[in-house]
């Protein structure tokens, strides 16, 4: 750590070592705790998004839709700049201040970032307003899109201060406090909002209207939640506007990525908007958000163990961070590949639920499931180079597939619309992933595989007949939704049960008992009434 400043570091008597096993079972147990409660809260969430999608696309068409995606692409764009790398810096320094009890640097460090980022925002939300409806009509040729920035600004600003707290909270390792606020409680206000708006005829406007109400209270519950996180003694830190130089030096290669990561992911958005009409960019932005659903289990995973790798690296504790980092891999493979499977082969159905004009979107959400499938495959490599330091290592990976999706784009959107966009996307997910994970074998000295994940072979296989028998029976009515519900269903049924009998070595078994404890004990705190 750069010792950029004098404040002192308050020194703590270390605790005895834990033997090997009985860290890894109790590491395994956190995460699969708090992964838990993230995970069933995003399930919750997903399942009342997919029923609130279909509402919007059914009530607001796709041209509103279409407006909406242009808009937050514009926001996401301008809102990387004035973001400058904290949130991200948020997660790795906030655990490794809380783990050291260096309290004064904590308390200075979040209130120094929260000031940065309120002023900054509050110029750039007002500079939107200017120049949000000339990119509009000038650029994606939608002049009905200027008069919404009235709520994108707003959003522009709240959604940078919430980055910056949710990513606090899990540094603090709080991410199941941080679910319950903002998939548990603020989701369900912003639906009932947007649905009460949108009846009382205000259309996409009162959708956007919505977002800025819940926003704003989302905002203030998080504060609130981070505040009773932070140690008394952190309270009272004054504010440091002069940031540690690793903390600077972190944030400007977090910002550099962010921004690579925004034309890797919002690219294909910007050249269809430039080719297509609005119409055609609200398929293609609902179909995303689908594929987006997909590697839900590896973003649960991610959320508590992306802070602990920062400590795990920093207590050279490399034994522990390789056995994690093999079997939660291995575990999100495992709960991924129903999912995606599923959402190959019945992407006509489940995309059709939205409407019949939404069934062209059926390629795109079957290539980008390919995607997710490499990049649950490979798991938090990403985090692997961002939490331990090798965080220089990542941009080069990511500008090349940033030029990579824009140049693959430029050339298929314009022969194959939407699908050659969902190509461009995917295959810069699956190059990123696998140059990562190159990086973190080379550098950490870290791989995922062995012999014993062949066994997934039998188990992927008899999903697989599972889903084209099923596809095939249901074939005179497999454009419901009730189909895609069966089909779920029937791929974790197939999948687990040929799991189990020949998919799971020795460590498996005891990792799944772990588990099933943790959720059994969660569940029976949250039957009780003391969660």
């Amino acid at each position: 750590m750069s010792a950029a400043t004098n404040i002192p570091t308050v020194a703590t008597a270390a605790p005895p070592p834990a033997a090997p096993a009985t860290e890894f079972r109790r590491r395994v147990g956190s995460i699969s705790r708090q992964s838990t409660v993230y995970f069933g809260g995003t399930l919750l969430t997903a399942a009342a998004g997919y029923f609130f999608k279909i509402y919007l696309a059914r009530t607001l068409g796709a041209e509103a839709l279409g407006l909406y995606a242009l808009g937050m692409s514009i926001v996401g764009a301008v809102g990387l700049f004035n973001a400058f790398g904290l949130p991200t810096a948020a997660t790795r320094f906030i655990a490794e201040y809380s783990g050291r009890r260096d309290y004064a640097r904590l308390g200075g460090f979040l209130k120094g970032g929260l000031c940065l980022l309120s002023a900054a925002n509050l110029l750039v939300a007002l500079a939107l307003l200017r120049i949000g409806p000339w990119l509009g009509s000038r650029f994606y040729r939608a002049p009905g899109l200027g008069r919404y920035f009235v709520f994108f600004a707003p959003i522009l600003l709240f959604a940078v201060l919430r980055n910056f707290l949710e990513k606090s909270m899990a540094g603090y390792q709080g991410v199941a406090r941080r679910t319950v606020v903002t998939n548990l409680i603020g989701t369900p206000i912003n639906i009932l909002f947007a649905v009460i708006l949108i009846s009382l005829g205000f259309g996409l406007a009162g959708y956007l209207a919505a977002q800025v109400a819940s926003g704003l209270l989302i905002l203030a519950m998080l504060g609130f939640s981070v505040w009773r996180l932070t140690p008394v003694s952190a309270r009272s830190a004054p504010v440091s506007w002069q940031l540690d130089r690793t903390v600077v030096s972190f944030s400007a290669v977090a910002l550099g990525l962010a921004i690579v990561h925004f034309v890797l992911t919002q690219a294909d958005k910007i050249i269809l908007g430039f080719y297509l009409d609005p119409a055609q960019v609200g398929i293609y932005a609902i179909a995303m958000a689908m594929v987006g659903f997909i590697p839900i289990a590896l973003q649960s995973v991610n959320q508590i163990f992306s802070p602990m790798i920062a400590e795990l690296h920093a207590s050279r504790s490399h034994e522990l961070l390789r056995r994690l980092y093999k079997s939660l891999t291995k575990w999100v493979l495992i709960l991924t590949l129903p999912l995606a499977l599923t959402a190959m082969m019945f992407s006509r159905p489940l995309m059709g639920v939205f409407g019949r004009g939404f069934q062209g979107g059926a390629a795109v959400l079957a290539i980008g499931a390919v995607g997710q499938i490499f990049n649950c495959g490979v798991g938090s490599v990403g985090f692997l180079l961002l939490m331990s330091g090798y965080e220089k290592k990542l941009i080069p990976i990511q500008a090349a597939n940033a030029g990579l999706v824009i140049a693959v784009s430029i050339m298929l959107v314009p022969r194959l619309g939407i699908t050659g966009a969902a190509i461009a996307a995917t295959s810069a997910v699956i190059i990123t992933n696998l140059w990562a994970l190159a990086v973190v074998v080379r550098t950490l000295k870290l791989f995922p595989y062995d012999a014993a994940h062949l066994r997934l072979i039998v188990p992927t296989a008899l999903c697989g007949l599972a889903l084209f028998g099923l596809r095939r029976a249901l074939l005179p009515w497999h454009s419901g939704w009730r189909a895609g519900i069966l089909a779920l269903i029937a791929s974790y049924a197939a999948f687990f049960a040929s799991l189990w009998m020949v998919g799971l070595d020795g460590e498996d078994r005891k990792i799944a008992r772990i588990v099933w404890n943790k959720i059994s004990f969660q569940s029976q705190r949250i039957g009780m009434g003391l969660s």
